[in-house]
């Protein structure tokens, strides 16, 4: 089996790529869950949302992709199938209670189910940023391998990324990848862990594009499976991650959503009615993440 991250190719059960492990044997032990947190990373939960409630959003984001003509008309609108020449989207922003089509996203990652188990995981009250992350991700295209600190670290650093599949994504359809241990490159967090992009205006916020790099030059192991409706991956802020290509005519359909203790402080540019959300990064001429690298040594 190989699996396409960038240019890459790698084969699974090799040294650079394996398989994620499912924490539903643990599910009912919060204090198991934190320790399988805190060593793998991560949390694999399968079926951890209701099919029908995934399915609800899914077809809600479909209805406005095919809206924006970005769907084939030859094809049933439930299948993705990307128009041609169609590129991806990102759907960022708070909720709108005036977009029909997105009330079923929110409902699916905001529900008392998502929250109640935020609040045992995390040993307290919860909250959820405002801004979500719902995107449709096209062929050819895939995210390369980066911490979710650089984009949202002006709070507390313990705040947990929820990535929700809006569908079935096998292999082909670009899952989520992760690399293993990376929770602990002590330089890395250190230098490339410290940025942030509205700050220091460093192109995309990726560390690299080459998954075999990642490897060869900090450590690990890349990590992925298939993922169905239902299933979900939290992971913290300091867990470098990315996904594997698209290589299907279909749009991937996936959310990234954040979730913290109340208690804490939060980085004021993902809430509100109105988050402002990056509003520097980009905006001018952008240092090039390999001349970054240079200055961190890394």
């Amino acid at each position: 089996m190989k699996i396409h991250i960038g240019q890459a190719e790698l084969e699974m059960g090799s040294k650079y790529m394996t398989e994620l492990r499912s924490a539903n044997d643990i599910l009912d032990n919060v204090e198991e869950l934190r320790e399988r947190l805190e060593e793998d990373g991560y949390l694999l939960i399968r079926g951890f949302h209701k099919r029908e409630d995934v399915m609800k959003a899914r077809s809600g984001i479909l209805n406005k992709l095919n809206g924006m003509g970005r769907l084939d008309s030859e094809f049933p609108i439930e299948d993705g199938v990307i128009a041609a020449g169609a590129k991806g989207v990102m759907f960022g922003g708070a909720a709108n209670d005036e977009d029909q089509d997105m009330q079923g996203f929110y409902n699916l990652v905001n529900n008392s189910n998502v929250m109640g188990f935020f609040d045992r995981l995390l040993g307290g009250e919860s909250i959820t940023y405002d801004y979500k992350w719902p995107r449709a991700v096209g062929n050819g295209d895939f995210t390369g391998a980066h911490y979710d600190i650089v984009y949202m670290g002006r709070g507390t650093k313990q705040v947990y990324t929820m990535w929700t599949p809006l569908g079935d994504v096998p292999y082909e359809q670009g899952p989520l990848a992760i690399c293993l241990g990376s929770q602990h490159f002590d330089k890395m967090k250190s230098t490339y862990g410290q940025m942030d992009v509205d700050r220091d205006n460093i192109e995309l916020g990726w560390i690299s594009k080459d998954p075999v790099e990642c490897v060869e030059k900090f450590g690990g192991q890349w990590a992925t499976t298939p993922f169905e409706a239902g299933d979900m991956i939290i992971f913290g802020m300091f867990l470098l991650h990315g996904s594997v290509n698209n290589m299907t005519n279909r749009y991937r359909l996936s959310s990234d959503t954040r979730y913290q203790l109340k208690s804490e402080p939060v980085d004021e540019r993902w809430v509100g009615v109105k988050p402002k959300g990056h509003y520097a990064w980009g905006k001018e001429k952008s240092k090039s993440i390999e001349e970054a690298r240079k200055e961190w040594n890394i």
